[in-house]
C-alpha cells in the first residue's frame, strides 16, 4: 500500500470520537479489550468493532493471548505510528471526556494492582506451588548467573525483590545489592532471608514504574518473574534500563508464551508469558542492545518454559 493510501486509511479509522479516545488511552501502554471497554464506558462488542477498524488501518496492533486480547499502538517509526502521534498531539488532555477516560483507566489499574498485591500477601509464604510448574530452581539459577556474567558488580538492583532470591543468588558477585517491592509482607520475608547479607544487601518499598534508585547507578538490574504481573511491562523495562550505568546489564527472567489460563485466574498473572520479539522491542526502545536469549524448556506437558533475556546498555 502506498504511503498516501495508508494515511487515508488512518484518517478514516481515527476520524471517529470513540476510536480517537481509544488511541489516547493506548498511550498509557497495552490494554485488554475489556479494560478499554470499561474506561470508555461502552460495551465490549462495540469497542471490539472500533478496535478492529483501528487494527485494519495499522494504527494499533492486536495480540491475542489465551482468553484475552491485548491492544497497543503501532510500532514506533511506522507511518501509522507517526500519524497517531500527530493526531494525539492535537488533543487537549484536560478535555473532560479524555480526562474522564484516563481517570477510569487509572481506577481500573489501581483495582487490578490492589488485587495482585492482595495475592502476594496471601501467598508470600508458599510460593513453591507455582515453582513446581517449571524446571528445578537450581537449573534456572545456573542459567541466570551465566546470562549475567561473572561480575563483580558494584551495585545490583532487583526489581520486585520478592523473597530475596536474586540477591542471594548473586551474593558472591556483588559488592552491594538493593531490592524493592510493593508488598510489605514480601519485604518482611526478604529482610529475614537476607539477614546474613545485611552488610551488603538492603530492601525497601518501591514501585517498578518509579524505582527508588538513582538513575545510572547500577551495573546489574534483575527482573525475576515480575513482568507477568504488571499492567505495563514495557514501561517497567524502560525504568529498569534507566537505572543502569553505561555497560550495565539488565537480566529479565519470565515465561515463554503459554496457555495455563488458571495462572491468570488464580495467581494474578496478567500476561501468560512473553515472546522474544516483544521483549527485544521493549529493550531496544529502552536504549539497550538486542537481548541475548536463553530458553529453559521442561520435558513434561502442562509445564512452563522459562526464558532469560539479557541486554546491555551501550
Amino acid at each position: 500500500m502506498r504511503d498516501a493510501d495508508r494515511v487515508v486509511a488512518a484518517l478514516r479509522a481515527a476520524g471517529e470520537q470513540t476510536r480517537l479516545r481509544a488511541l489516547a488511552l493506548l498511550t498509557e501502554g497495552e490494554l485488554a479489550v475489556g479494560e478499554l471497554a470499561q474506561a470508555l464506558g461502552q460495551s465490549q462488542p462495540r469497542v471490539s468493532r472500533h478496535l478492529k477498524l483501528l487494527t485494519e488501518a495499522g494504527l494499533v496492533e492486536r495480540a491475542p493471548e489465551g482468553a484475552w486480547v491485548f491492544y497497543r499502538l503501532a510500532r514506533a517509526h511506522t507511518t501509522e505510528r507517526q500519524f497517531a502521534e500527530a493526531a494525539l498531539a492535537m488533543l487537549d488532555p484536560s478535555d473532560p471526556v479524555l480526562a474522564r477516560d484516563a481517570d477510569r483507566l487509572h481506577e481500573i489499574r489501581a483495582a487490578r494492582d490492589d488485587a495482585a498485591a492482595a495475592y502476594f500477601e496471601r501467598n508470600a509464604a508458599d510460593w513453591d506451588r507455582v515453582r513446581a510448574l517449571h524446571l528445578p530452581e537450581a537449573d534456572i539459577d545456573s542459567a541466570i548467573l551465566e546470562a549475567a556474567g561473572a561480575g563483580p558488580f558494584d551495585l545490583m538492583v532487583d526489581v520486585g525483590v520478592g523473597q530475596g532470591r536474586m540477591i542471594q543468588l548473586f551474593a558472591d558477585r556483588v559488592r552491594r545489592a538493593e531490592g524493592f517491592d510493593t508488598s510489605r509482607q514480601m519485604l518482611a520475608i526478604a529482610r529475614a532471608s537476607l539477614d546474613d547479607l545485611k552488610a551488603k544487601a538492603a530492601v525497601q518499598f518501591g514501585d517498578a514504574y518509579a524505582p527508588p534508585i538513582e538513575s545510572g547507578a547500577a551495573d546489574l538490574v534483575t527482573i525475576h518473574q515480575v513482568l507477568h504481573f504488571l499492567s505495563d511491562p514495557g514501561r517497567a523495562i524502560g525504568e529498569a534500563a534507566r537505572l543502569l550505568a553505561k555497560g550495565g546489564r539488565l537480566v529479565i527472567v519470565d515465561f515463554a508464551p503459554h496457555a495455563l489460563e488458571f495462572l491468570r485466574e488464580e495467581h494474578a498473572h496478567r500476561r501468560l508469558g512473553f515472546s522474544d520479539a516483544e521483549i527485544a522491542e521493549w529493550c531496544e526502545a529502552a536504549g539497550l542492545s538486542r537481548p541475548k536469549t536463553t530458553t529453559l524448556a521442561p520435558n513434561k506437558r502442562e509445564a512452563l518454559t522459562v526464558k532469560i533475556w539479557a541486554g546491555v546498555k551501550p
